[in-house]
């Protein structure tokens, strides 16, 4: 009797040590595909039933023992809608990424200077996103105000998921501007010509339009604020050549500059009604902080730095040196 019993018990040992090693083989079985392949769960998708499509895929040999484990760890069946990029590790591994909704990220790309048309021009032609943007209605859809949405948007870079929508990327581009916006208004110098915050984002947008080199973002907003502080006219080709719109044509000319447009600064006075750009943060803290200067002429050099005077005649001669003697 004692023998039949040693006997089931090393039956009953056995046995549950070929069970644990078909368990751990199971487990460590990679799923046969190459590194990075894309799979989309679709919402609703359950374990048996993500398991069936792997299979007909030739990704795994059968789903039962898969099937098994899962009844072992419940959390494996909580799958995450969503788009994962998938690799030749172990099918459980994969599995774990859907559980924890790792999923494949995009990314988008706001640059410094942008006008709002090319901003929807690269988003409309962006992958992966889906095109919700009612032009309409934009400002009410990004802003939820009508105030114009130009400027609006910070230059940064975006991280969105498979069929996350282009609102809700401007949304956050949206935000972040009026973040940053409201701090550095908080920190404002005294004595600026401005009458709002929204007037610090027209002026940085300028601001930005007109710096060729990253370090004279400062002395150019001096030399504007200095020209609004003793009602000097901003004369900015930049915002001219906003206001023309799609009717510029590449080179900016006398009648441009004659012809009156909301946005042409050499026929008003003050700030345009809207910014011209989407001004970065460094362009932003200059407009706000702009260092102590007598500057109020500016012309370029041609190496995307500036020549910077403080009288019409210093401002003449600069003009002479660099543009009209290259003419010649």
């Amino acid at each position: 009797m004692l023998k039949v019993i040693l006997s089931v018990l090393f039956l009953a040992v056995i046995t549950t040590a070929i069970g644990y090693q078909q368990l751990q083989a199971t487990i460590n079985t990679p799923l046969m595909v190459t590194n990075n392949t894309q799979f989309e769960v679709k919402r609703g998708t359950g374990f048996n039933k993500l398991c069936k499509q792997w299979q007909a895929n030739n990704w795994v040999d059968s789903c039962w023992r898969y099937q098994i484990i899962a009844k072992l760890d419940p959390t494996l069946t909580d799958l995450k809608a969503g788009l994962y990029a998938l690799s030749n590790t172990s099918v459980i591994s994969n599995i774990k990424k859907i559980n924890q909704g790792q999923q494949v990220s995009f990314s988008f790309t706001i640059i410094e200077g942008q006008a709002l048309r090319d901003v929807l021009a690269a988003i409309k032609n962006t992958t992966n996103l889906k095109n919700d943007l009612n032009i309409e209605q934009l400002s009410q859809q990004v802003l939820s105000s009508d105030i114009h949405l130009e400027g609006w948007l910070f230059p940064d870079t975006y991280h969105y998921h498979n069929n996350d929508t282009a609102s809700s990327v401007l949304k956050r581009a949206a935000q972040k501007m009026q973040q940053t916006l409201d701090d550095a208004w908080q920190q404002r110098a005294q004595n600026l010509p401005y009458n709002s915050a929204y007037e610090v984002l027209i002026m940085a947008s300028i601001i930005e339009k007109e710096t060729g080199l990253a370090s004279e973002r400062p002395l150019i907003a001096s030399a504007f604020v200095n020209r609004l502080n003793t009602n000097m006219r901003l004369q900015t080709d930049p915002t001219v050549i906003y206001g023309l719109g799609e009717n510029f044509d590449g080179d900016i000319k006398r009648k441009d500059l004659r012809d009156y447009t909301p946005y042409n600064t050499y026929r008003i006075k003050g700030l345009p009604p809207t910014p011209i750009a989407m001004p970065s943060k460094a362009a932003i803290l200059a407009a706000v902080n702009p260092p102590h200067s007598e500057y109020v002429y500016f012309v370029a050099k041609g190496d995307g730095s500036h020549q910077f005077s403080t009288t019409l005649k210093q401002h003449n001669a600069a003009v002479k040196t660099y543009i009209l003697n290259k003419k010649n």
